[in-house]
């Protein structure tokens, strides 16, 4: 069993806390322009292609051909805000698939048939247009979720949005279902949901913002750079996009332009744990670390036990060659989160190491289950595999 730990275990590593808010929230009010010294243009590369927005909801030949045959067709007999929802939800319907390894377009998710709740809520918003119903957006309050990329860890809202009557319709007519919502979580996860209407501008500044997140996490910090200002530009009271600008700099070494990012996101955001986190790695950096040291205790006030607190705990646990104390701690992080892939990963490992091999089997099998990239499901099936062919249940 020796072999089989340590195909389980692999490399193990502490990384330094790095915070990047990939979708937030943020009001619908109009906010006055960012201000220009924010951006620091002539540090990057000019973009491999020009960045733009509207590409986002663009609607592509083949979505329009959908929407003229299947969709018209489907309309002729029921409700076209149903229609629309069937072929979604509906297994001989579009046969969507989740899928979180990019925030893809409308055009892009309907090509391949897969997307994040982003994407998704982008094609079915431009397909909903095209069939000249009224769209609505909505954030999920309370819906945050955390994962990790390396030393970058990421915050996910979860936004959804209401179809209602076909553009120009007297609102005064009668129909006895003229609104729909559109949700890619499960049914039963809906329940006493609370959420708050937010703007198309904001909807695209998310779009933006979250390729930036997931082109920095690529390495190519020039074209991140380019898609985070064009995120501010398009919704500048969208705190998400000014952190993940202050990241990118942080990252690119404009230790100056990084702190006045991120002072001027805290700004309007006192609260913004996500901001005060990074806020003090850039004074660190800066050599301003009382101000560092202020900035953390009003972080810990704030949040004693942050994401990823009993998690990395565990990994530090592991290293120390206690896994009893590591198991504890990661049931304890799946606790507080019980859909994060990794958790229950890493207390496969805890649970190889103790010997216990059904339990590490049944983590790797919520794993599995709980992981949003095909990536991560393809390395925890073949670990479960192996666990398998070693005669363990």
């Amino acid at each position: 069993m020796n072999a089989l730990i340590s195909h389980l275990l692999g490399h193990l590593r502490l990384l330094p806390l790095m915070l990047c808010a990939a979708l937030a929230a943020c009001g619908t009010t109009p906010s006055a322009p960012p201000p220009s010294e924010l951006f620091n243009d002539a540090s990057f590369r000019a973009p491999a292609a020009p960045v733009d927005a509207r590409l986002a909801l663009a609607p592509s030949p083949a979505m329009r051909e959908y929407v003229r045959v299947d969709l018209s067709r489907a309309a002729r007999s029921r409700n076209p805000r149903r229609a629309l929802a069937m072929t979604l939800y509906d297994k001989a319907g579009l046969k969507l698939e989740y899928e979180a390894s990019m925030t893809r377009t409308a055009a892009q998710a309907f090509d391949a048939r897969s997307g994040n709740c982003l994407s998704l809520v982008l094609m079915t918003a431009a397909l909903a247009r095209e069939m000249g119903l009224e769209v609505q957006y909505q954030t999920v309050l309370g819906e945050e979720s955390w994962s990790r990329d390396g030393d970058t860890y990421f915050v996910a809202g979860h936004v959804n949005l209401v179809l209602g009557r076909r553009l120009g319709q007297n609102a005064d007519s009668y129909d006895a279902d003229a609104s729909l919502l559109i949700d890619f979580l499960p049914a039963e996860d809906l329940t006493g949901q609370r959420t708050r209407l937010i703007s198309e501008s904001t909807i695209l500044a998310m779009y933006l913002n979250n390729r930036a997140a997931e082109t920095m996490a690529g390495g190519d910090l020039d074209q991140a750079y380019w898609f985070a200002r064009a995120a501010i530009v398009q919704e500048p009271s969208f705190a998400g996009a000014f952190n993940t600008l202050g990241i990118i700099q942080l990252r690119h070494g404009d230790l100056d332009a990084a702190q006045r990012t991120l002072a001027h996101a805290l700004e309007r955001s006192p609260a913004n744990t996500v901001l005060l986190s990074n806020l003090a790695q850039a004074l660190d950096r800066l050599g301003r670390g009382s101000e560092a040291r202020l900035l953390r205790s009003r972080l810990l006030a704030l949040q004693p036990e942050p994401p990823f607190h009993f998690f990395n705990l565990g990994r530090l646990a592991m290293q120390q060659g206690d896994y009893q104390g590591a198991a504890r701690l990661f049931q304890r992080e799946i606790a507080r989160d019980p859909d994060y892939h990794e958790f229950h990963f890493w207390l496969a490992k805890a649970h190889a190491q103790l010997g216990q091999w059904p339990q590490a089997g049944r983590q790797l099998e919520l794993a599995m289950q709980s992981s949003t990239l095909r990536g991560d499901q393809a390395l925890y099936a073949g670990k479960l595999q192996r666990l398998r062919a070693a005669g363990v249940q």
